[in-house]
C-alpha cells in the first residue's frame, strides 16, 4: 500500500458517493429539509471538502492496516466495513440524535459512510 492507493481509494469512496447520493438524492433532500430552490447544486467547496476528507479516511486506513497488517482484499473490505459499522455509523448516528434528525437520514448517512470505507479497505488491498 502506498499513496497511489490512497488517492485511488478516496477517489473510489468519493465516487460512490455520487452515485449514492444520485440515487437517494430526493430522499435525502427531504430529510436533509432541503428544496430543489434551498440546494446549492454546483457548491464547489462543499464537492472538493467531501474530497478532501475521502482522501484524510482513506489514508488513516492505510495506516491503520499497515500497522494491523491487513493486505489481502478480503480482509482489507472487512476490516473497513467494520470501520464503517463501528466507527463512523455511530458518530453520524450520534450527532444525528442530538440534531434530532430522522431514522432516515440516518440511515441514508450512514449507509455511505459504512459502504465508503468498505470500498476504501478493498481499493487499499488491491493496489
Amino acid at each position: 500500500m502506498d499513496y497511489l492507493s490512497v488517492l485511488a481509494a478516496g477517489a473510489a469512496a468519493w465516487v460512490f458517493g455520487a452515485v449514492w447520493y444520485g440515487v437517494m438524492g430526493k430522499a435525502w433532500m427531504a430529510e436533509a429539509g432541503l428544496t430543489d430552490d434551498t440546494m446549492n447544486k454546483k457548491n464547489v467547496p462543499a464537492f472538493v471538502g467531501s474530497f478532501i476528507c475521502a482522501l484524510l479516511v482513506a489514508g488513516m486506513t492505510r495506516h491503520a492496516f499497515v500497522t494491523a497488517g491487513v493486505y489481502a482484499p478480503l480482509s482489507g473490505f472487512i476490516s473497513g466495513l467494520g470501520l464503517g459499522l463501528f466507527i463512523a455509523a455511530p458518530w453520524i448516528v450520534t450527532n444525528y440524535l442530538f440534531a434530532q434528525r430522522s431514522v432516515k437520514l440516518m440511515l441514508i448517512d450512514g449507509v455511505y459512510a459504512v459502504s465508503g470505507c468498505a470500498i476504501i479497505g478493498l481499493v487499499l488491498t488491491l493496489i
